[in-house]
């Protein structure tokens, strides 16, 4: 009877105590869902083999950028930013893994061809196997899903590179909730492609197969427009591209979202908005034609369309500030900006026209590819109203691999996994004090096999590691007297080449992927005269 009782009094008292309960529940959720939305949307805005001086607030004279500029103004520049590679499939593993390359899976460009003909453009089309770049591991941690269990919605548009369809590598399977781009970067050497992807599947254009490195017709003028009409055609990859990136935003709106924005542009080909080719072909002038001589599609204004390809980028950047603004995103959301590595030698680009590098050297040996200052300091813009001093320049030295643990920090991530990287957050925002580097790293086993490293402002150049045929250089510059890399003072300076082979032997973990491998790295890199 006494049991019986007892259960009375409990069902009157759940009874009772049940909207109660109901309520607390319904604020926990409300004070959940306002913490969420008080979260800073991010965007991060990875340029493609842009140099360090093609933008106008980095001494650009040529090419116009009033947005980018006026994003800078707005916001910080640094001066002293670094990708983690040379080239674009690593640096972007970098990135996103908050990893230097002596730690990395993907250390160099692995066109995986393995899998058969994978440079043939009609075979890709006709089989998807044959797409795609070599894939990272499953349990590989990028930060976007760290975003994703902070509540955030992540989006990427524009080119992939570390994976394949057919895998678990690919963005929709690594952290991003949305993709719309290129997922091989070897399809991306066209923007007007027969397909793009839409999270795991194939968008088809109203576009012909034109295949890269096609060369002008036999017999063609090269001298008349009319030679150059296959290479535009009708869908234009960056316009699709944008147009997707907005409708993101504004499906996410309501709460935090993280956009990567990985534009194939400028990397060639050479193909750009003709409005934009038309302006700069009367700024610059009559120029000689790119005839594709050493690959890429060929154009009649080269440099009037590096320009053009640069200022529709800076353009629809503009676009992006304004809708922000319209929608009332812009004061909540953390824009960066930067490039992947620096300025290309090849595919008609003019880089010494254009002064792409400043004063870092724009041809081949000095730029994309190469561990000198050319290939590997790029832009860096950041912009957040009302958190970082408008007007601002840093002089910080930082690389694409602290990426991650700002943007954790940012967001008060508990636990922040262990990466190379270290925040910058306190230079953005100025509210503490920056830590620094003691080093940066690079090891990067393509042309000829490279190592640097920067300790304050010395820096160590390894090259022709892999080659039988020129003898491995040695090298060590100061950057604060020597800036362009002239002066080699290796024999003067044996103490600082002790300290960097240290930091050698404790960074470099050996390459799990045998085509990464720089076999002299592990027998002593700077301790033996090889």
């Amino acid at each position: 009877m006494k049991r019986e009782k007892s259960k009375i009094l409990m069902k009157q008292l759940c009874f009772f105590l049940f909207p109660f309960a109901s309520l607390f529940l319904n604020c926990q959720a409300e004070l959940k869902k306002e913490k969420l939305r008080s979260k800073p949307n991010i965007i991060y805005i990875l340029a493609d083999d842009l140099g360090y001086g093609d933008i106008g607030v980095y001494g650009q004279k040529k090419i116009e950028t009033p947005n980018l500029d006026e994003l800078a103004s707005n916001g910080m520049i640094f001066t002293q930013h670094y990708t983690g590679a040379p080239v674009c499939a690593p640096a972007r593993y970098m990135l996103l893994t908050g990893k230097h390359s002596g730690h990395s899976y993907i250390r160099g460009n692995y066109e995986w061809k393995e899998r058969g003909n994978v440079w043939d453009y009609r075979a890709m089309i006709a089989d998807s196997t044959l797409e795609g770049q070599f894939p990272i591991p499953t349990n590989s941690i990028l930060f976007p899903q760290l975003l994703q269990k902070e509540g955030y919605t992540t989006g990427m548009v524009g080119k992939w590179g570390l994976g394949a369809p057919h895998t678990n590598s690919i963005p929709t399977k690594m952290g991003f909730d949305f993709f719309y781009g290129y997922n091989c970067q070897r399809q991306a050497h066209t923007y007007f492609p027969v397909h793009l992807y839409k999270n795991e599947n194939r968008v088809y254009l109203n576009n012909d197969t034109i295949p890269p490195n096609t060369k002008l017709a036999k017999g063609a003028n090269p001298f008349d427009s009319k030679s150059y009409s296959s290479f535009k055609l009708n869908e234009y990859a960056p316009d699709l591209m944008f147009k997707e990136m907005i409708s993101f935003i504004s499906e996410n709106k309501q709460n935090p979202f993280f956009l990567y924005w990985a534009t194939p542009i400028p990397h060639n080909p050479l193909q750009a908005p003709q409005k934009w080719i038309n302006y700069y072909k009367e700024k610059f002038g009559e120029e000689k034609p790119y005839l594709g001589q050493n690959g890429y599609f060929p154009h009649q204004n080269p440099r009037a369309a590096y320009a053009a390809m640069i200022s529709y980028l800076d353009e629809n950047i503009g676009k992006l500030i304004m809708y922000l603004k319209d929608k009332n995103l812009y004061d909540n959301t953390l824009i960066l900006f930067s490039s992947d590595n620096g300025v290309t030698y090849s595919g008609g680009t003019d880089g010494e026209f254009f002064n792409s590098s400043a004063i870092f050297g724009e041809s081949y040996g000095r730029g994309k590819g190469f561990v000198y200052e050319g290939g590997i300091r790029v832009p860096m813009i950041a912009t957040w109203n009302k958190n970082i001093k408008p007007g601002s320049i840093t002089n910080h030295i930082s690389a694409h691999y602290d990426v991650m643990p700002t943007l954790l920090e940012l967001i008060n991530y508990d636990n922040i996994p262990e990466t190379d990287g270290i925040s910058f957050l306190p230079t953005l925002t100025g509210k503490k004090e920056q830590d620094i580097h003691d080093f940066l790293y690079w090891e990067f086993p393509e042309y000829g096999g490279q190592v640097a490293v920067r300790i304050g402002d010395w820096k160590v150049i390894r090259r022709n590691l892999k080659r039988s045929d020129e003898k491995a250089t040695l090298e060590l510059y100061n950057l604060s007297k020597d800036p362009e890399e002239l002066n080699n003072v290796a024999n003067d300076h044996s103490d600082i080449i002790r300290i960097a082979s240290d930091i050698f032997d404790k960074e470099h973990i050996k390459s799990e992927i045998e085509r990464f491998r720089i076999n002299s790295i592990e027998n002593g890199l700077l301790s033996s005269q090889q």
